[in-house]
């Protein structure tokens, strides 16, 4: 009989819940529970979220998968967690938020940030941790929250608050504030942590401030027992907690993508991009991010990291801005309406270029236009300047890696464009594999849980339960295809 794994995405927007079976034949999403959770935005540049929202919208979605399955708590073996990484925040130990969470995409550090850069620490912090200096990261945002409270700050000193990404915060709901930990992959994206001895390091609590150890959360595997739930309204005591990571990371392994040159590419606002590198770090010398992908027991995975702003989000211009379609779904059938993209270029980078260019001064453009250009045209080289932005990105992270990426596994809300994801398999030269399951964050964190518990294996009984919707087959490259290539990367060092 099938064993039920609840599996919480809890991710920027809202908490996503799955109710997923595993057999050790099949996996089976057998419901799905959805909350939004608010966005707060209290200055031009900051982003924040309530750690109580945050609880009560998770809470919800699991309310709703639980009845939407016709299930009770008891028939859940094991809770696996992945979460918005880097989103940071604190608490005391009554588990009282200390304020709002600073998410992810808050830029308040950025002047801090380009401090340690000019006082010359970024090379031993990339060294230690993976990561260059950036307000994205955890660290810095941790620092800001102590700087600008001396009560927090005093609290702190006195081992009175707990520090947490999103991970942590659930972790302590769930089990009534008995464990405060976190997993290595959400560790890895703190600037705290140094990868290679996977501890927090006290030359990089200094330099962010004097940051006291006592705020930090234990650190633990991916896969394995980390606490029961305990005090709940949604859950019985007892269900085991056997599964955390971060969001890309737990999509990584929820593609199985368990072998070296194996990587997998999220298609939503923006593309995220991550590659196996196996058990030995590589510090990138093309602006792509090391991090370690998952551990399990002793053994610690590691891949490259890049990511690209704009991907879906140029769609959405194409409707709201331009007026093209009337939703984002028509613009594969308006692509297919033309041959080819007709001389035109468009490179998307309505938000500046992310890796492997990092060049957020850069501004999207649209070159080759004639009297002749259709709308067809346009929408046909937007999507195509999606996957040449993503064909640059697996590029930088090929001469990396300093082998060949041998597969790419797509998900996320664009991946159901055929002619966008066979352009990107003629691009790449490699085969491109649409799983059945999309929600494929949530299924790495079940099958990280799944694991934990005891249920499946590891990953080889993993890439048994995974499977293929669709496969892209590259086509082999021509001159039309060199001459696109050639005019993007004209227009990219234009933009």
């Amino acid at each position: 009989m099938a064993k039920m794994v609840l599996a919480i995405d809890q991710g920027t927007t809202g908490s996503t819940v799955l109710a997923v079976a595993i057999d050790g034949t099949a996996t089976r999403v057998v419901a799905r529970g959805y909350a939004e959770l608010p966005q707060h935005f209290p200055q031009p540049g900051w982003v924040e979220h309530d750690l109580g929202e945050i609880w009560t919208a998770t809470a919800t979605a699991i309310t709703q998968a639980l009845t939407k399955a016709g299930i009770h708590g008891r028939d859940i073996a094991c809770v696996g967690i992945t979460n918005q990484r880097e989103t940071t925040g604190l608490w005391d130990a009554s588990g009282r938020p200390c304020g709002r969470a600073i998410v992810w995409q808050d830029r308040r550090t950025a002047d801090r940030c380009a401090e340690l850069k000019r006082q010359g620490h970024e090379e031993q912090v990339r060294a230690r941790t993976g990561l260059l200096i950036d307000p994205y990261f955890s660290g810095t945002k941790l620092a800001w929250m102590l700087e600008h409270d001396a009560g927090l700050a005093a609290r702190a000193a006195k081992g009175e608050l707990r520090f947490g990404t999103m991970d942590s915060w659930l972790i302590w709901k769930l089990t009534d504030g008995a464990e405060h930990v976190t997993d290595v992959t959400n560790a890895s994206r703190t600037l705290l942590f140094d990868i290679h001895t996977r501890a927090f390091a006290d030359d990089l609590l200094t330099l962010l401030g004097g940051i006291p150890r006592s705020l930090l959360p234990r650190v633990v595997a991916s896969a394995g027992q980390v606490g029961v739930t305990r005090g709940l309204d949604v859950l019985p005591d007892g269900i085991p907690i056997t599964g955390i990571a971060g969001d890309q990371h737990a999509a990584l392994f929820g593609q199985a993508c368990f072998d070296v040159g194996m990587a997998k590419c999220t298609y939503g606002t923006g593309a995220f991009a991550l590659v196996n590198i196996g058990d030995k770090p590589i510090v990138s010398s093309r602006g792509l991010l090391t991090t370690i992908a998952w551990q399990i027991g002793d053994r610690v995975t590691y891949a490259l990291e890049g990511s690209v702003f704009i991907a879906g989000a140029a769609v959405q211009w194409l409707r709201d801005g331009l007026q093209l379609i009337d939703s984002s779904a028509e613009v594969e059938a308006l692509a297919a309406q033309a041959p080819d993209n007709g001389g035109v270029t468009v490179v998307p980078a309505l938000s500046g270029l992310g890796a492997p260019h990092w060049r957020p001064e850069a501004r999207g453009i649209m070159t080759g236009l004639t009297r002749g250009t259709t709308k067809a045209h346009i929408a046909r080289a937007t999507l195509e300047g999606i996957a040449l932005q993503v064909y640059d990105l697996l590029g930088a992270m090929r001469g990396d890696a300093k082998r060949p990426i041998s597969v790419l596994r797509v998900d996320g809300g664009a991946a159901a464009n055929d002619l966008l994801m066979q352009f990107q398999a003629d691009l790449l030269g490699v085969p491109l594999h649409r799983p059945t399951v999309l929600d494929t964050t949530a299924l790495g964190a079940a099958y990280l849980a799944a694991i934990g518990a005891g249920l499946l294996a590891g990953p080889t009984d993993v890439t048994r339960v995974w499977a293929i919707d669709k496969t892209y087959e590259p086509r082999p490259h021509d001159a039309a295809l060199a001459t696109t290539i050639s005019n993007w990367q004209a227009a990219v060092a234009k933009a």
